[in-house]
C-alpha cells in the first residue's frame, strides 16, 4: 500500500529526480519519521498507519527497523514509539553545516535587537514552512514560542505566501490544490483571495503581509538563488497596530536585511 498523497510534495525535487529509481523502503521509513510532529509524544503502529497511509504490517516492520537503528525508542508500557536522540543530532548537523544560516543568523540577530522585532527564516516542506532560524525579540519566555524546526501552514502565513510567489503558476496550483482539499469551499475563498493579493504584492513590492494570529502582524520576502529551493525571510510583531502601519515602518528594513544576507552569501561563496 502506498503512502497517502501529501499536499505540497517538493516540486523541485520531484522534477529533478523524475524517472530515477527510488528506494521504496527508505521512503516509507522516512514517512514514519515524518508522522511525528511537535506536540506528539508517542505514536503506536495503528496511529502511524493512519497518518502515513501504510499498511499495519508494513508499519510494524518499519518501526522495528527504526528501533534497531536507533531512530525510534519503544515504550513497552504504552506499546508506542517516540523519536530517539539521533533525530535531534541530524537536525543539529544540518543547522551547523548550513551556509545560509552561517551568513544570515548574525545579521538577523542584529536587526532583531535594533528594531525590536522577531526575525525568522523558513523553508518549504510540503504544505508547511519549517523555521530554519527564529530570533525572538520578546524578553518574556512565554512569548518566545517559535523556534527552529517549528512548522507553520503555507497558505495562512506571510512566509508561505512569499514562498508561493516564487513558484511558477503550474507548480503553485499543484501545491495549493492539495492544500485546498482540506478546506470547505466557503472557508477557502477568502484564503485564496489573500494568497493572490500576496503574490501580486511580492511581484510589485518584494514582500507580503499576513495577520493570521490575533495581535500578530508578519511580513515576509522571498530569499532566492540560495540553492535548490527558495527560502522566506520574515519580521513579526505582537502589536495592536494596523498591518499598513507595520508595513510603513518596517518594509524597507526587511528588504535591506534580505540584501545584506544575499551579499554576505555571495561574499562567502567567493571567499570559499
Amino acid at each position: 500500500m502506498k503512502p497517502s498523497p501529501q499536499p505540497g510534495s517538493p516540486p523541485d525535487a520531484a522534477r529533478r529526480f523524475a524517472g530515477i529509481s527510488q528506494n521504496r523502503s527508505l521512503a516509507r521509513g522516512l514517512e514514519i519519521l515524518r508522522a511525528f510532529k511537535p506536540g506528539t509524544d508517542l505514536l503506536g503502529n495503528g496511529e502511524l498507519a493512519e497518518r502515513t497511509g501504510l499498511s499495519a504490517a508494513t508499519v510494524s516492520r518499519l518501526t522495528q527497523t527504526l528501533v534497531t537503528c536507533g531512530f525510534l525508542d519503544h515504550d513497552r508500557s504504552a506499546r508506542a514509539y517516540r523519536l530517539a536522540a539521533p533525530v535531534l543530532s541530524l537536525g543539529h548537523a544540518m543547522r551547523a553545516a548550513s551556509p545560509v544560516l552561517k551568513a544570515a543568523t548574525p545579521l538577523m540577530r542584529d536587526v532583531s535587537n535594533k528594531l525590536r522585532v522577531n526575525v525568522g527564516l523558513a523553508s518549504a516542506d510540503r504544505a508547511e514552512m519549517v523555521y530554519l532560524e527564529s530570533i525572538r525579540y520578546n524578553r518574556k519566555a512565554s512569548l518566545r514560542t517559535i523556534v527552529a524546526g517549528q512548522r507553520v501552514p503555507i497558505e495562512l502565513t506571510s512566509l508561505g505566501r512569499a514562498y508561493l510567489a516564487t513558484l511558477d503558476a503550474s507548480t503553485r496550483e499543484g501545491l495549493l490544490s492539495g492544500i485546498r482539499r482540506g478546506y470547505r469551499s466557503a472557508s477557502w475563498k477568502p484564503i485564496g483571495a489573500d494568497i493572490e493579493q500576496a503574490i501580486a504584492k511580492v511581484a510589485t513590492r518584494g514582500y507580503c503581509l499576513a495577520s493570521w494570529q490575533p495581535g500578530v502582524v508578519a511580513m515576509s520576502t522571498p530569499l532566492c538563488g540560495l540553492g535548490s529551493q527558495a527560502l522566506a525571510l520574515n519580521f513579526s510583531l505582537i502589536t495592536d497596530e494596523a498591518p499598513s502601519s507595520v508595513e510603513q515602518q518596517h518594509a524597507a528594513h526587511l528588504l535591506a536585511l534580505k540584501a545584506r544576507i544575499t551579499h554576505e552569501l555571495e561574499r562567502q561563496a567567493l571567499a570559499g
